[in-house]
């Protein structure tokens, strides 16, 4: 089998976890035995067996594909819509349904990625709350929806407990207004918590990275740019008290993953994502309540050193790669 990886974005304008997720996903099809390679945009010659796309996918791209009789696996991120409550989904169920059902839209409806949806031969997720997202917002079968969560590093799946020797908390992520950095590093400096972030900005430009730079004082604020290798990310880990995100949101995270595996104790955004993910295993903050959060955030970081760290499953890159494989094959076979 021949898999096809194609993304909309280039990593130099956008790194994060997509783009880890991406490259271990490759790399561990190749170690399984998957010819597998990046789409080549200029190679009409090049062929595959499959298509595994991640992120929403234009309705013309499947179209195309389809007349090439080769299936699209579409890998769809909900980071936002996933957290909404139930309520608010099934309005917005209500409001995708009526734009698809009204008549005359078929030349707009397809220029609507969320379209594409319905027409990818099967759809790959995190978490199961993004899988009700596609059946209660979207009305994907079931049988099209594969939750598969992400892989971790094997170096990070072999680390010792964390000794947890620094004296400061640690969050790791791009320094943007979804993870909310500046207003953790806020928090940080009321509380009198030190906290080590962890991260580069999309652009050294952009003014939320220059509000964020004026609260780096070194003591409570510490900064140190993005760590690609994962040894040296679990050495930071390792020697930190435990984590803490406060993201607005988020939908499978590999920074928490990371972190639980490697022992930390986390503190967390109170949310569907961590919710499932950690369940009554995590510290979370109240949403909306910055005066109660400032203590939290102190407690814990009082407590941090005595606090479990969430005993979770851990998967493989290897084991995402055979349950990928399986969903190749059923696309394949399926029509």
């Amino acid at each position: 089998m021949r898999v096809l990886i194609d993304h909309s974005s280039p990593f130099l304008l956008a790194h994060g976890g997509v783009q880890v997720q991406i490259e271990q996903t490759k790399l561990a099809l190749g170690r399984a035995g998957i010819g597998v390679e990046f789409v080549r945009w200029w190679d009409e010659s090049q062929s595959g067996d499959v298509i595994h796309y991640f992120g929403a996918v234009p309705q013309n791209y499947l179209t195309l594909a389809r007349q090439k009789r080769i299936p699209v696996i579409l890998t769809a991120y909900f980071s936002s819509t996933c957290n909404r409550s139930d309520p608010r989904l099934r309005m917005q169920g209500m409001i995708v349904r009526g734009l698809l059902g009204l008549p005359g839209w078929g030349s707009i409806k397809t220029q609507l990625q969320w379209y594409s949806f319905r027409e990818a031969r099967q759809i790959v997720v995190g978490l199961q709350a993004e899988h009700h997202v596609l059946e209660i917002v979207y009305g994907v079968p079931p049988s099209r929806i594969n939750v598969v969560p992400l892989g971790l590093d094997d170096v990070v799946l072999a680390v010792p407990p964390a000794k947890r020797t620094g004296d400061y908390l640690i969050s790791v992520g791009t320094i943007r207004d979804v993870k909310r950095s500046v207003d953790l590093a806020k928090l940080a400096l009321t509380a009198e918590v030190p906290i080590l972030f962890v991260g580069n900005p999309y652009s050294e430009l952009d003014p939320y990275w220059q509000e964020f730079q004026g609260l780096i004082d070194n003591r409570l604020v510490r900064y140190k740019p993005h760590v690609a290798d994962r040894t040296s990310v679990m050495a930071l880990l390792s020697a930190a008290r435990g984590l803490v995100l406060f993201s607005e949101y988020e939908n499978w995270s590999l920074a928490a993953h990371e972190a639980a595996a490697g022992g930390l104790p986390l503190l967390l955004p109170d949310l569907k994502w961590s919710r499932e993910c950690f369940g009554d295993q995590a510290t979370y903050f109240k949403r909306g309540d910055d005066q109660s959060n400032v203590r939290i955030l102190k407690d814990f970081y009082l407590s941090a050193c005595d606090l479990p760290a969430p005993h979770i499953t851990r998967y493989s890159w290897d084991d995402v790669a055979r349950k990928l494989i399986q969903i190749y094959e059923r696309a394949r076979t399926s029509r």
